[in-house]
């Protein structure tokens, strides 16, 4: 293939691109339409004013917000007391999750997991 054809190629995939996102913005506006004709016949219907839905929006917004800082979640979280200890390095395990290497040398060595229980 010479750069020519490359070129020509390339040009005619952008314009036919182009065509089809301007295809797809006017069928979104198209749906959009009755949509938002909607809306507006419920907010005279149950006489909600515009303040009214950016204050909800702006609410909505700092909730989102409050999930977003939180790493994704709006819940708590608490850590999880460890539930093993290594009684050579002190190192610790809650048992979730895939087990340390000092826990699974141990087992290797043939100990029993429970030799390692923290007592309450």
């Amino acid at each position: 293939m010479t750069r020519d054809n490359y070129a020509a190629l390339q040009s005619k995939i952008e314009k036919e691109i182009n065509r089809l996102q301007k295809q797809a913005q006017a069928l979104q506006a198209k749906r959009r339409n009755p949509v938002i004709a909607s809306i507006i016949q419920s907010m005279r219907e149950y006489n909600i004013t515009p303040a009214e839905l950016a204050a909800a929006l702006n609410k909505k917004s700092a909730a989102s917000a409050q999930k977003n800082k939180n790493g994704g979640a709006a819940k708590t979280t608490r850590t999880v007391p460890p539930k093993y200890r290594n009684p050579e390095s002190g190192e610790t395990w809650t048992g979730r999750g895939k087990p340390p290497r000092w826990v699974s040398t141990a087992e290797a060595q043939g100990k029993s997991r429970d030799s390692f229980l923290i007592a309450n």
